[in-house]
């Protein structure tokens, strides 16, 4: 089979006309019949390398998944588009897994999800012979290895369906395995000679920081208030931790939950069900929040605590930006978390690999190196240039040429024959006079006493740069020996350069860090007004649909129609992330906004829009006085929208107008209750005013700011409320002059 009906397939169901790097050479291997082990970063496209010979070759692909809990999700994005799919688990009731296997057995299914449990059950190989099988794709497989930061020993008897199945395919994916548990992968799943697919781990879209975690809350809701209304997960060490930032948030005014194994499964069900639909925006989660969830609008991941490896760091910063576009992640540092998580490894199974996984983690935090050069070079991918979007590049550390440094320590590991740790390579480069130094003949070696003009302490902070580089890694299986890295060879035989960075106080440097994040918080975030009405109908058509919204279109998708404008079928079919079914599904009602909109205008219900007259409104208030009693009006609108309602929302259901609710709110603000009233304000209006509020005559009142405005920007957007809104935010943030 040819890629033709691929890439016809792709543009069909997801609405692409060109495959992600590896992805057509994956899909190829597949139809060839070849086993395969997939390395993608999360975001990467994993899914489509297995959905695409699903849909187009004949018989029915299985999907292996240890994510119960989130299989339905999968299977409606895949039914939103068109795609046959189902799956089998321990959740559902005999009727519902008789369907799904009726189905199977009939041929409906392009794909079957099942869980490890359900695969490896009696009587389960038998059932799928029963059809044509013609892919099995094993997700999240680093489970399988002891060497992964997950792994789950029920995973290890999946090498099984290879002795079961010799001639169906095997695909293997995962988005973090270094390169011990890729190897252990392919041998546990008996596809020893699988050829490995490694893709970029390098997401440009994600910004990368540091911070030290001194007053994390306190940082959190600044960081929150320059990111109105955008969808984020705050991951946690403890099940404490999780419900007491939960509490803060919302007594801040902003709609989250907490998420941990404490909670039942119908209140985890309930969360990530609202966290998926856009009803919670924040979830503060321990680590299992997230795996395998497809939300593509998550704009940013915050690190309350740091994790135990970088495995497990770069899995959950990617569920942020998984539409391609920018997304901020941030990481709290302390030496004490640090403490403590050695403590909790300590008595654990597999310890001194964990432990030694931990330290990679901890100089990641506290490096003065490219952050993103670091975590390419960790996963074995040779990244030689600083990546411009993370704290250390942002505030760039003092450096110096040292090429003569490396040279000396690089050499020293050649001619050691990459035999030792760190700690005897640095001896033998300062002339240690050590018993098993002069025992082993270390003495003798050209590079012996190289390096004896600089402390063992510098010489480890160098070491840790030039691992960090990408030019040493350690292999943990073999005692923790120092290994030449290709890049390596570059700087001993090739004239590359090595900068490396003079050392500083981390005080110093996280006060920079600080400084320079306060003035990007300062900075205005802005985008396309015509993205906001594509997103708020975006969001009211999920909510008739029953479905989250990004399966609806991604923010990339919505971005790339707020500057194109398609205002035909046509030019609609030409937006990445339009297939065919949402064409037909959703396409007119974006097509008429697009037609609608006018810079100002809030965004339309989709067709038909039911007209609602006076006596309607009128019930509608009486209902509302009956139901809330003789709480406060404000109150009740305030209530509501903590509750995550929109204030077009709450004036329908309550019968009045939305500037009403705007000056329920406003006055709710003014009377110290706490959120985030400048949420509420059109994305550019907050500078526009407060330019409008210098530049006036102060006796011209909001006429003239609104005049003002008119004649410097555009028309329509500032109302009256929204001036009511940012007069009661500066009355308790005031404006500092400029000088």
């Amino acid at each position: 089979m040819t890629s033709v009906p691929a890439r016809a397939a792709l543009k069909k169901y997801f609405g692409y006309d060109d495959f992600r790097p590896l992805q057509q050479a994956i899909i190829e291997h597949v139809y060839a019949g070849k086993d395969g082990i997939v390395l993608m970063p999360t975001g990467g496209g994993k899914s489509m390398c297995f959905q695409i010979p699903a849909v187009t070759m004949t018989g029915t692909a299985v999907v292996v998944s240890p994510l119960i809990s989130l299989m339905k999700d999968q299977v409606d994005g895949l039914r939103a588009v068109g795609v046959r799919a189902a799956f089998l688990n321990s959740t559902q009731r005999g009727s519902e897994s008789h369907e799904v296997e009726q189905a199977y057995e009939n041929g409906e299914l392009h794909l079957l999800y099942v869980s490890p449990e359900k695969l490896l059950s009696s009587g389960f190989f038998t059932f799928l012979r029963r059809r044509r099988v013609c892919l099995f794709a094993i997700d999240e497989a680093h489970c399988i290895s002891a060497w992964g930061h997950d792994f789950r020993p029920e995973y290890t008897r999946l090498r099984q369906l290879k002795q079961a199945f010799p001639n169906v395919p095997v695909l293997a994916l995962t988005a973090t395995a270094d390169r011990l548990t890729r190897r252990d992968m392919a041998e546990q799943l008996g596809i020893a000679d699988a050829q490995q697919f490694i893709a970029s781990f390098n997401r440009p879209n994600l910004r990368l920081e540091v911070r030290p975690g001194q007053k994390r809350r306190e940082q959190i809701v600044r960081f929150l208030r320059d990111r109105p209304q955008q969808a984020g997960i705050i991951y946690c060490l403890s099940r404490k931790q999780t419900e007491q930032l939960s509490e803060k948030l919302r007594e801040a005014g902003y709609r989250s939950e907490a998420y941990h194994a404490g909670l039942t499964a119908d209140r985890r069900a309930k969360v990530q069900s609202d966290f998926i639909r856009d009803k919670t925006l924040i979830v503060c989660a321990t680590i299992a929040f997230g795996m395998g969830i497809d939300k593509s609008n998550v704009r940013w991941v915050i690190h309350y605590t740091m994790p135990k490896n970088l495995e497990n760091y770069y899995q959950e910063i990617g569920r942020a930006g998984r539409d391609g576009t920018d997304a901020d992640t941030l990481l709290f540092y302390s030496y004490n978390d640090y403490l403590t998580l050695k403590d909790m490894i300590s008595g654990s199974g597999n310890a001194e690999i964990q432990l030694a996984k931990l330290d990679r983690m901890k100089e990641y935090a506290e490096s003065l190196a490219c952050r993103r050069r670091i975590l390419l070079n960790y996963f074995s991918e040779d990244h030689g240039e600083d990546c411009g979007n993370c704290d250390v590049c942002a505030n760039p550390p003092e450096r110096f040429d040292g090429t003569v440094l490396a040279q000396k320590a690089l050499s020293a590991v050649a001619r050691l024959r990459e035999s030792t740790g760190i700690g005897l390579t640095i001896d033998i480069l300062r002339g240690s006079g050590r018993k098993d130094v002069l025992a082993n003949g270390y003495d003798q070696i050209k590079t012996y006493g190289a390096g004896r003009d600089m402390s063992t302490y510098d010489w480890s902070q160098y070491f840790g740069q030039l691992i960090s580089l990408g030019y040493l890694y350690v292999a943990h299986e073999d005692f923790n020996k120092l290994r030449l890295a290709p890049a390596a060879r570059r700087v001993l035989f090739e004239g590359e350069t090595v900068e490396l960075v003079k050392f500083q106080t981390i005080r110093d440097r996280k006060q920079a860090e600080e400084s320079q994040t306060a003035k990007r918080a300062a900075a205005p975030r802005s985008r396309n007004s015509l993205f906001d009405v594509l997103r708020e109908l975006r969001r009211t058509l999920a909510r008739e649909a029953s479905i989250p919204p990004y399966l609806i279109f991604s923010d990339r998708t919505l971005e790339e129609m707020a500057a194109a404008e398609p205002t035909s079928e046509r030019e609609m079919a030409r937006i990445n992330g339009v297939g065919e079914v949402k064409l037909a599904r959703f396409g007119d009602h974006f097509i008429q906004a697009i037609k609608n909109f006018d810079g100002g205008a809030e965004a339309p219900e989709p067709e038909p829009v039911k007209k609602r007259d006076g006596d309607v409104r009128k019930a509608r208030r009486a209902e509302d006085r009956e139901r809330h009693g003789d709480t406060p009006t404000h109150l009740v609108s305030l209530a509501a929208l903590q509750a995550g309602e929109s204030v077009k929302a709450i004036a329908t259901a309550r019968g009045v107008k939305p500037a009403t609710v705007y000056s329920h709110l406003v006055k709710a603000y003014r009377e110290g209750s706490d959120f985030a009233i400048e949420s509420l304000l059109p994305a550019e209006a907050r500078d526009w005013i407060d330019e409008a509020t210098q530049s006036t005559d102060e006796a011209g009142g909001r006429k003239a700011i609104l005049a003002y405005i008119a004649a410097h920007h555009r028309e329509g957007v500032v109302q009256y409320h929204h001036l009511e809104l940012m007069e009661a935010f500066r009355n308790r943030y005031p404006l500092t002059p400029t000088p």
